[in-house]
């Protein structure tokens, strides 16, 4: 069966976005209702400690299982651009390659994680309290790793064959699973915060599990033995630009162990607290945004490799419109239901008190985000891996880290909040600065 797709070279944008950009959408959105649901549940049927234990470890395991993201996303570049020139070995082979990558690296990570896990847990903030909680969390979800992470890989891989209804799927089946197992474990079983650590593993694994259906029996990929034959300069493509992602995951990874330990600092495990909530929304609100971001990717990444520059141009700028637009609603949203939001998570007075205006000064340059979005999603899906990997860092690392280390010096608690949107406007500017060059160079209609 011919392996390029022909539709996201000839069909109209606006029709392919929408295509690839709503199943994404729909999966992001159920992929981030399991981290939402372990919130509310925790925090409800166990108690507002239990979500400032899940802040702690999530970003850990979120940092291994992007090993998968990474690889699905670097690679999915490298895919896209060769079923766009109609490359059809060299499609196979990335695909293999990605197999083998994320699985042998996620699982040296969980090894290390297993042999290392108490100055893991205390490096990303599990002070005082949260420690035990943290701790009974952390295991389970460590093992189940893995499977977390062929799942993101293979997702990309989905998109990039412009089957976006299977990974839509996937996800979806995932959050299902995990809400299933929450009621199960912690509301009939009482198992605490365990339950809801063995509930979000058996997700992963039954996320796992349709993604092997689809590539034994409904992927144009079929490969054979000859395609797990390590290649270097097919490992080093996938590598160079997966970079791009697992480092940006490794910054957030840092940001975390740095907004909790000063957190901490300045307002304890209740401060800690208000952070769960306010980045299980930054994960969730977003949805559509990303969405339009990941159904973006495949459609540049064909189209360039195929050399069609005027429909990059033009993808480019219908993704940031509609993902902008998007973003302007969302930010309404929050800005006028911050507190009934927040009362879905917890029954605690204090953080009910304290949530709704450090989540509304979060979300506050939110309106401006998809154009950094959308570039540096460019460049990686042009495999421009440098410029990607640079405008990928500029928000977390260049911006927010040193902000999030100053302003709380002179504004306290205030200063961490005010810190996000600061970092997004900067972000914005640099981004918009490198796309529009791009666009009037080397994507200059030939």
């Amino acid at each position: 069966m011919e392996l390029s797709n022909r539709d996201l070279a000839k069909k109209d944008i606006r029709g392919l976005l929408i295509k690839q950009s709503v199943p994404a959408s729909i999966g992001i959105l159920f992929m981030t209702v399991n981290v939402l649901i372990d919130a509310v549940f925790v925090g409800r049927w166990i108690g507002s400690l239990a979500i400032a234990a899940l802040s702690v470890v999530m970003p850990i395991t979120f940092f291994i299982s992007a090993i998968g993201l990474a690889i699905g996303t670097g690679g999915g570049s490298v895919l896209s651009r060769a079923l766009g020139a109609n490359d059809k070995e060299k499609a196979l082979n990335t695909f293999a390659h990605q197999i083998m990558l994320t699985f042998g690296l996620s699982s040296i990570f969980v090894v290390f994680g297993i042999f290392f896990g108490d100055e893991i847990l205390y490096a990303f903030g599990a002070n005082g309290a949260i420690k035990g909680p943290a701790h009974e969390f952390f295991l389970p979800i460590l093992l189940a790793v893995p499977f977390q992470a062929l799942c993101m890989m293979g997702n990309n891989v989905i998109r990039a064959e412009d089957k976006s209804r299977h990974s839509m799927v996937s996800m979806i089946i995932s959050a299902v699973a995990n809400i299933v197992f929450d009621i199960l474990f912690i509301n009939i079983l009482d198992m605490g915060i365990f339950g809801a650590a063995l509930a979000t593993a058996l997700s992963f694994f039954a996320c796992f599990l349709y993604i092997l259906w689809f590539f034994i029996f409904k992927s144009e990929l079929r490969l054979s033995w000859k395609n797990f034959v390590f290649r270097k300069k097919i490992a080093g493509e996938i590598t160079s630009l997966s970079f791009v992602t697992f480092a940006r995951q490794g910054v957030i990874s840092v940001l975390a162990v740095l907004l909790n330990h000063t957190l901490y600092a300045f307002g304890g495990e209740h401060a800690v607290t208000v952070y769960g909530i306010i980045s299980r929304m930054l994960m969730f609100a977003l949805f559509p945004v990303l969405g339009i971001t990941q159904g973006f990717l495949p459609i540049a990444g064909y189209n360039y490799g195929a050399g069609n520059y005027g429909r990059v141009r033009e993808t480019i700028s219908t993704s940031i419109k509609y993902a902008g637009g998007l973003a302007i609603i969302i930010f309404v949203v929050i800005l006028v239901f911050a507190r009934p939001i927040t009362a879905v998570f917890t029954t605690d007075p204090e953080v009910i008190r304290d949530t709704p205006g450090a989540l509304r000064w979060v979300f506050a340059a939110s309106p401006i985000i998809a154009v950094q979005l959308i570039g540096a999603a460019y460049f990686q899906a042009a495999g421009k891996a440098t410029k990607a990997l640079m405008l990928t860092l500029s928000k977390q690392g260049f911006f927010l880290i040193p902000l999030v280390l100053i302003l709380p010096q002179f504004f306290g608690i205030f200063g961490v909040w005010v810190a996000f949107p600061i970092a997004d406007v900067l972000s914005t500017i640099v981004t918009g600065i490198f796309l529009r060059k791009e666009m009037a160079t080397d994507l200059k209609q030939k």
